[in-house]
């Protein structure tokens, strides 16, 4: 199936072939990483005595992305599902230093500056609050930027996790959230990564009860990204048709019917290649094809 997706898809960068088990899509390579470090909790317990963590932020995808009203403060109500992916990690090593702020970054193009990156924002936020300093951050990316795929989000969540751990703030899962809210729609679901139905613009998240062991997810990015701004400036806010909720929770061979991305209304029009390749993914036995929030990623779930 890969081979022959690929070839359909032409240039478009191909992620990986996603299987996916316990929730979270996992590749070989990601799960011999896992099994070295153990998991994540006794990853942070034994790089912490070395006052050096190693994580390995994931992705998400968004199953349904219902937009339902501009809101007086300039953000948009929303409705959609978030579920977790990480057989395409970046890689953050985060070392205690002596004083000061450093930050490397590899794989980038087009750099931000460094106050401007979600992981520094996340430790200046942290040190309006307690008395911390001294970091050496390295982050090499991996997940494709306005994609849509949330990998700036985790990059921050998963630091702020690293800092709770480095400086012992003892900081609940709750308090972190709160925090990390303030730097995104999205990076509060990072923080507990596990399947969510997140609404207002995104950090009111419930839990649900959503595996996808038995299929298999496959992605493509066009070579062009679509940033927030841009998706949400082709956007008509209005009322949802169908209960996402319980919708998601119907066989996924409903999907296609019951569920759909508000932002393909205005982007497929602009970008007619995000159609085409949702339509390719449809042809090659798709069970359920969407663009993943704002674009510019579209992914399909398959059988296995």
């Amino acid at each position: 199936m890969q081979s022959q997706t690929n070839e359909r898809f032409g240039s478009s960068v191909w992620l990986e072939y996603l299987p996916v088990t316990q929730g979270v899509a996992s590749s070989s390579l990601v799960r011999t990483a896992r099994q070295r470090l153990s998991d994540f909790d006794s990853l942070f317990c034994f790089m912490s005595k070395r006052m050096r963590m190693i994580v390995y932020p994931n992705f998400k995808i968004n199953i349904g992305l219902n937009i339902i009203r501009k809101r007086t403060d300039g953000y948009h109500d929303l409705q959609t599902v978030f579920y977790p992916v990480d057989t395409i990690c970046d890689e953050l090593e985060i070392n205690k230093i002596g004083s000061g702020l450093r930050l490397t970054v590899q794989n980038v193009e087009n750099l931000c500056a460094d106050e401007d990156n979600l992981c520094v924002k996340a430790f200046r936020l942290l040190q309006k609050h307690y008395p911390i300093d001294g970091v050496d951050i390295r982050l090499k990316k991996n997940i494709p930027f306005g994609a849509g795929l949330g990998g700036g989000s985790a990059d921050a969540a998963f630091a702020i996790k690293v800092y709770n751990q480095l400086f012992n703030l003892k900081l609940t899962n709750e308090q972190l959230r709160q925090f990390v809210s303030q730097l995104g729609s999205d990076t509060a679901f990072f923080i507990d990564n596990s399947p969510a139905f997140a609404q207002g613009r995104g950090e009111i998240m419930k839990p649900i009860n959503l595996d996808l062991s038995g299929y298999k997810i496959e992605i493509v990015k066009p070579e062009f990204s679509i940033s927030t701004k841009e998706a949400y400036a082709g956007v008509t806010p209005h009322p949802s048709e169908t209960d996402l909720m319980q919708s998601v929770q119907q066989p996924i061979e409903k999907w296609k019917t019951l569920i759909h991305n508000d932002f393909e209304d205005s982007l497929f029009v602009k970008y007619p290649q995000l159609q085409e390749m949702k339509q390719k993914f449809y042809d090659c036995g798709a069970l359920y094809a969407s663009l993943s929030g704002s674009g510019s990623a579209v992914y399909g779930i398959f059988r296995k």
